[in-house]
């Protein structure tokens, strides 16, 4: 039987893996460490590195420095999350997306928004737009754009081409944080979703990172019975 071949951090992660499936490695139990691993796969000690980190980050490893790794005694399996197209959300319910941008300008940022970004008070892209499905309103999102971090944006027809799509294409994160709520519709809001001021709404904000550095903060306000679904 041929011996299987640690090539790569995803071949190194599917053998931890197994293993802790397999209870060779039972919950709280302390694994190798990583240069012990490394000779045992026959690979690079940063490939043993990342496949852990990996799995550390799926919840099955409790990773603590100078107290070494052990499989997790409650594995918690985490929710990720991606960054969606809205056109592409649409047009999987099988309906027609359409995009009107309502506002482009460079504005100094309210309060709230300079204090979760950090940026001071200096002007940012701001972005106002609406999203429908087949042609009635889907979502009416309001942004903010740290035009220092990704200043290409600034020649992109936005009338054209959604704010949305051009930053998931351009401008890779490496973190970020989201949060949903419901609130009530402002007026801005009401008109654009047909609805009344004061309505219910499902609202999504995020805010997304490269480094140190924030890339744009957007607020989606969807219309009413939006309906939000997701795999796990």
């Amino acid at each position: 039987m041929t011996a299987p071949q640690f090539n790569s951090w995803q071949t190194v992660h599917d053998e931890v893996l197994r293993r802790i499936h397999a209870r060779e490695w039972p919950p709280g139990c302390a694994i190798p460490n990583e240069a012990d691993l490394a000779t045992e796969f026959g690979c690079a000690r940063a490939t043993v590195n990342r496949a852990l980190r990996v799995l550390a980050e799926a919840g099955l490893l409790d990773r603590r420095r100078r107290a070494g790794t052990r499989v997790a005694l409650h594995p918690v399996r985490k929710a990720t999350l991606s960054i969606p197209l809205i056109s592409a959300e649409v047009v999987a319910r099988g309906l027609r997306h359409g995009y009107t941008l309502l506002v482009r300008s460079e504005a100094r940022p309210p309060a709230p928004v300079r204090a979760q970004l950090g940026t001071g008070a200096r002007p940012l892209l701001h972005l106002i737009a609406l999203h429908t499905a087949d042609a009635a309103p889907y979502v009416f999102e309001d942004r903010w754009v740290n035009t220092a971090v990704v200043p290409g944006i600034r020649d992109v027809d936005l009338t054209q081409e959604t704010a949305n799509a051009w930053l998931v294409a351009n401008a890779p994160f490496t973190h970020g944080d989201i949060a949903f709520s419901a609130a009530a519709a402002t007026g801005a809001e009401a008109t654009h979703l047909g609805c009344r001021p004061g309505s219910a709404l499902f609202i999504v904000e995020r805010t997304t990172w490269n480094g140190p550095a924030p890339i744009t903060l957007v607020r989606l306000a969807y219309a009413p019975s939006y309906r939000m679904q997701t795999a796990i």
